[in-house]
């Protein structure tokens, strides 16, 4: 599951160090490709609201199977696209199609409910290493051959991990059995039923936003001056942030323990520890690599947590909750990405890295506002017993 999540959530990330060649391509300028990127994360944030609740309502496996085929024939769209206008439409479907990972993931949280937490930990390291190792793969096969060999590869690599689910993946029956309309009006129902859903959802779209706003910019920051690099050497930053990703089942295994908000709150501290170093040294490739791996670490240990304490809610409705969830975290990358590119535009990396700062404070606040809002509530409930 790890394995395929990762593949599958890879495809959203492939774009980000090829963003400068695919400029060129197409002859246009860096914001404007960049908008493709934004449209993937728009895409994606829609797939999740109106296609990973289909998980409660029929088989999770042929579900997962039906995406990763109509991801096949998007990657081979994007692979020959002749124009900037059909990347960009290709762009925002390969984000509707591809949320296949987040069917997986409430598929995991259900096998065994006693290690809920490392086993969501365990394929949330695949999700995540996707991620993060899209940025090396797509940077390297760009590089020796060009970015649209990396989409034809991307596509061989979703027909394989089709054979994985088609073989090795349980069938899960549904357990809602009402109608279409019914479900999505449930899956936004939830948000409204958990109160702790509302704030880990605004909570991972603060964090999943500087997240992307990040990554984003820093293609066109390290391939300025005064660093010049190319696509290949860019997405080596990419496989320093592996390291975080695979301590994802240990931070899973200390939410099935702890208090959720202390490891909230730390992983924070690590994230604006992270962009205070990158601020204060921007030109230090030293510091700039430190900063990618202890930035990586907070984000991954947020994100585990958030999605832990998300499935500790009401099994039944697992894929409606977690498309909730998602579906505002992953809004959260959309506006990160478009927020990164116009501080880009307006001030650079010191714009960039103020922005960064702005989101981990917010997010802050929110996670201290959580915790007095629950303490207060503890109070009252024992002052009326």
């Amino acid at each position: 599951m790890a394995v395929t999540a990762g593949i599958c959530v890879a495809n959203i990330y492939y774009n980000q160090p090829l963003l400068k060649a695919m400029a060129l391509t197409f002859q246009t300028t860096e914001k404007q490709i960049g908008f493709s990127a934004v449209l993937t994360q728009v895409g994606y944030g829609l797939g999740l609201f109106f296609l990973v609740p289909l998980g409660d309502k029929m088989d999770k496996k042929k579900l997962i199977l039906l995406l990763q085929g109509a991801l096949v024939v998007l990657l081979t769209g994007i692979a020959f696209s002749p124009s900037l206008p059909l990347l960009y439409m290709c762009s925002a479907l390969l984000g509707l199609l591809g949320v296949a990972a987040q069917v997986i993931l409430p598929m995991a949280a259900g096998l065994d409910p006693v290690n809920r937490g490392r086993n969501v930990g365990i394929v949330f390291t695949g999700v995540i290493s996707g991620v993060l190792l899209a940025r090396v793969f797509s940077g390297f096969i760009a590089q020796w051959f060009s970015w649209r060999f990396v989409y034809g590869m991307a596509a061989v690599m979703v027909s394989g991990v089709m054979l994985i689910t088609r073989y090795r993946f349980p069938s899960v029956q549904p357990a809602f059995q009402g109608s279409y309309a019914s479900l999505i009006r449930s899956t936004a129902y939830q948000l409204k039923r958990f109160t702790m859903l509302q704030r880990t959802a605004l909570l991972g779209a603060l964090t999943f936003g500087m997240f992307c706003s990040f990554w984003t910019t820093l293609t066109f920051h390290l391939s300025n001056a005064p660093f010049h690099y190319r696509p290949d050497t860019i997405g080596l930053f990419g496989l320093l942030a592996v390291g975080g990703a695979l301590l994802a089942p240990v931070f899973g295994k200390l939410a099935d323990k702890r208090n959720p908000a202390l490891s909230q709150a730390c992983a924070l501290g690590l994230m604006i520890l992270s962009i205070i170093a990158m601020k204060l040294l921007p030109y230090s490739v030293a510091s700039l690599a430190v900063s990618v791996v202890v930035l990586d670490i907070g984000v991954q240990a947020m994100m585990v947590t958030n999605a832990t304490s998300i499935y500790t809610l009401d099994a039944s409705s697992h894929s409606r909750i977690n498309t909730a969830y998602m579906t505002i975290y992953f809004m959260g990358g959309a506006v990160g990405t478009f927020s990164g590119l116009q501080c880009w535009q307006l001030g650079g990396w010191s714009m960039v890295t103020w922005q960064l700062l702005a989101w981990c404070v917010i997010a802050l606040f929110v996670v201290v506002t959580g915790v007095a809002k629950e303490k207060k509530w503890s109070l009252s409930s024992i002052q009326s017993r």
